[in-house]
């Protein structure tokens, strides 16, 4: 398997356990009374589906650009930071602004 599917497929197992680490503690800690709404709706075993996969696409897709964006590197190896530091100065210059007459 190419690493960067590999990688990819890692990601996405992470990004989803962690969505349902979040839905657990979404239901444990009883957010917006979410426990009784879940419990006492027909439909509510499909609305911790939907709430763990959605989640677990968002999660998946920040773990993704996590792991690449971590991946950067430049040409002298500074993993992406830069080198340059700016150029502050306390000097004060004047600016002409043309005015226009009324």
């Amino acid at each position: 398997m190419p690493k960067l599917i590999r990688l990819y497929v890692m990601q996405v197992v992470a990004g989803f356990g962690l969505s349902a680490i979040f839905v657990a503690l979404l239901l444990w800690f009883n957010v917006g009374n979410l426990w009784h709404l879940v419990s006492a709706a027909q439909g509510g075993v499909l609305a911790v589906g939907l709430l763990w996969v959605f989640n677990g696409i968002v999660f998946a897709g920040v773990q993704f650009a996590i792991s690449v964006m971590r991946m950067a590197r430049d040409d002298n190896g500074s993993g992406g930071k830069r080198d340059a530091t700016p150029v502050l100065t306390t000097e004060t210059r004047p600016v002409s602004v043309r005015a226009r007459a009324r």
